[in-house]
């Protein structure tokens, strides 16, 4: 049973945010530039970004710096300035209940909720051929992304849309759906209806091409980004491909093609270990395949 927690007030005109990666940046941005004060931004820490380089902050803190606002990182923080409510845009972090009981917040969730709940709405929507996507803006209760809806706005994803893309596109109207639900005002929330479907982390594995599966699934997992294989044990990584007509057993190379379940997966770019990206047919004309090459071994 969903606990419920106090609502925002109609009208917020102050609002602590918190958010952490770039794609909550345009929504932090569009508060600023539409009048609402944020007396304070709270986001992850700051990370190294490789091994040898030295920590640096979140998008969202160094977008705050760039704007004057203070910035934390401890969700405990937001009860220390006056705010009406709190705006949270892909945290990173499950709020305390503590904090959530004290300062009512809203979230912009990038799915049509009910439907993809959870950490990777985006990627799980795009492996799972979904036609459609888009945002919510929806008050935070205890349960995960299970809030009523203040605002909900769907968008067609593009055949050849990346993660990458769509989350830009949903990082853009996100901001835009927000500063119109602050402005219009936080009545009337409705409850989620329909299946409800889990986003889980995206893991390595998921990212792993099994050439049993058909060349339109395998295209898509390539559009999330960091999509693999193997080549003589050696990892192929696989930057953009798309799926044709053909048949041929799975993970035979033919040329720049690979036999897959249902199709064949045409490769466009690659990048083998300790090498920078390059075409597939580059790759092909200096790898020195054997004619019964197959990936996936």
């Amino acid at each position: 049973m969903t606990t419920r927690l106090p609502a925002p007030p109609e009208h917020p005109r102050s609002v602590v945010f918190l958010g952490s990666p770039a794609a909550a940046v345009p929504a932090l941005t569009a508060l600023v530039k539409a009048g609402f004060e944020v007396p304070l931004v709270i986001s992850m820490p700051d990370r190294r970004r490789s091994r040898r380089s030295a920590p640096s902050p979140t998008p969202v803190k160094q977008a705050a710096l760039e704007f004057g606002i203070p910035v934390s990182e401890e969700t405990s923080d937001a009860l220390t300035v006056k705010a009406d409510c709190g705006v949270v845009v892909a945290y990173g972090r499950l709020i305390d209940t503590t904090v959530l009981s004290q300062l009512p917040m809203i979230n912009i969730h990038f799915s049509l909720l009910p439907r993809w709940r959870g950490a990777a709405p985006v990627e799980r929507a795009l492996l799972a051929g979904d036609e459609k996507t888009g945002v919510c803006i929806m008050g935070v209760e205890a349960e995960l992304d299970a809030g009523p809806l203040y605002r909900r706005r769907a968008i067609d994803i593009k055949p050849t849309a990346t993660a990458a893309d769509l989350r830009d596109e949903l990082a853009e109207l996100g901001a835009i759906e927000l500063v119109a639900a602050l402005q219009g005002g936080l009545r009337d929330p409705v409850p989620q209806q329909g299946e409800v479907r889990v986003a889980k982390k995206i893991h390595r594995t998921d990212l792993q091409l099994n050439w049993a599966r058909s060349a339109e699934e395998l295209g898509r997992v390539v559009r999330l980004g960091g999509a693999w294989t193997t080549n003589d044990s050696t990892v192929l990584k696989v930057y953009d491909a798309r799926p044709v007509d053909g048949t041929a057993e799975p993970g035979k190379l033919l040329r720049d093609h690979v036999g897959t379940g249902e199709g064949l997966l045409q490769l466009l770019v690659v990048q083998v270990e300790g090498k920078s990206r390059m075409s597939a047919n580059e790759w092909i004309n200096g790898a020195r395949l054997e004619p019964d090459a197959r990936l996936g071994t």
